[in-house]
């Protein structure tokens, strides 16, 4: 039998040194990057905890809604398929409690609200926020606000609550049919890498992440900013889920179309995309174009929903209007509510 050579025995030994450091090396980076997430929960519920209340929904889940001012009717903002919860109308409420009960809430998952465990769908949203409203002692009439799904989900409300919802304000709205209205010009695709981000949450990296995946906006105060990213890596587990189950959401709202005679504006963005946002769509400038025109007929659709329904373009806004133009979107709020008083406290 042959000898083994002294020199194989020292490699064999160098590389399992170096397998043994570097997996030292790889799990001492992953509790690291645990401890600083725990950490970064910690330090989030310290320094931005909830505006206006915790509401028991059920069971001991809660969901976070903020309601301010006084006055009749209440306007509920509903946000979009985003991360920022009620601070998705934080250029907006202000204006609106300043003339009127203005409430904004966080769906279950996203900022300080309690994830449920129920599949996620348009009606589970719009019974949460119902059921968050009774418990928190609001009554309607209601003025819904949606933006962007948050639309949907406002159409959705009214569809099982009507009796309570005298006037909505969409704000670009999603629409039932917008996938198969755009097929020919764009597929929606969801990046592996955000799922793998996603389902990495736990160790820190998307926290570390969130400063530049969540720029702040327009017209956003840097601690609102700074709030959303304390809570980025909790919202952003909910929002893909509700990325993923957007498609049987839209299907699930598309049988209702019928608004009655609700005061009604419908706000559409109009601003060309951008160089980013057309490489991101896989698009060309003049497809772009096409599809702005597209999700423009689509809006002045849904404006027909009601027989009082209004249609406004805004040349100027990208898609979270809230933010670009809060005016725009206070003007129209504002302009619902008056028509609801005018109906005498919203008999429709």
């Amino acid at each position: 039998m042959a000898a083994v050579k002294p020199s194989s025995n020292r490699s064999s030994l160098v590389m399992m040194r170096i397998v043994f450091w570097s997996t030292a090396l790889l799990a001492l980076a992953i509790l690291a990057g645990v401890v600083y997430e725990q950490v970064g929960r910690y330090r989030a519920q310290r320094d931005f905890p909830a505006p206006g209340k915790m509401v028991d929904v059920g069971g001991g889940r809660r969901i976070q809604l903020d309601c301010r001012g006084s006055g009749s009717p209440t306007v509920v903002f509903e946000a979009g398929l985003s991360v920022d919860g009620s601070l998705s109308w934080s250029a907006v409420q202000p204006a609106i409690a300043a003339r009127t009960r203005a409430c904004a809430y966080s769906r279950a998952g996203l900022m300080w609200s309690d994830p449920s465990g129920a599949p996620i769908s348009a009606k589970q949203v719009a019974s949460d926020l119902h059921e968050a409203l009774a418990r928190a002692g609001e009554r309607g009439p209601f003025v819904l606000v949606g933006q962007s799904l948050g639309g949907l989900f406002a159409t959705t409300f009214t569809r099982y609550f009507g009796d309570e919802v005298a006037g909505l304000v969409l704000v670009d709205p999603s629409h039932p049919d917008q996938v198969a209205r755009v097929a020919a010009y764009m597929t929606e695709t969801r990046s592996l890498r955000s799922r793998i981000a996603v389902s990495l949450a736990w160790t820190g990296l998307l926290r570390a992440a969130a400063p530049r995946l969540l720029p702040r906006a327009p017209n956003q105060s840097e601690r609102d900013a700074r709030a959303v990213r304390a809570y980025a890596p909790k919202s952003m587990v909910t929002q893909m889920a509700e990325s993923d189950a957007t498609d049987a959401m839209l299907a699930e709202a598309g049988a209702f179309r019928d608004l009655g005679r609700r005061a009604l504006v419908v706000l559409t963005a109009m601003a060309p995309y951008t160089e980013a946002e057309l490489r991101g769509m896989k698009i060309t400038p003049a497809q772009g174009r096409e599809v702005l025109a597209i999700w423009q007929q689509l809006h002045m659709e849904e404006a027909e929903w009601s027989s009082r329904g209004r249609h406004l373009s805004l040349p100027n806004s990208s898609h979270d209007i809230q933010f670009d133009d809060p005016e725009a979107v206070i003007e129209a709020v504002l302009s619902v509510v008056e028509m609801v008083r005018a109906d005498d406290g919203g008999q429709r």
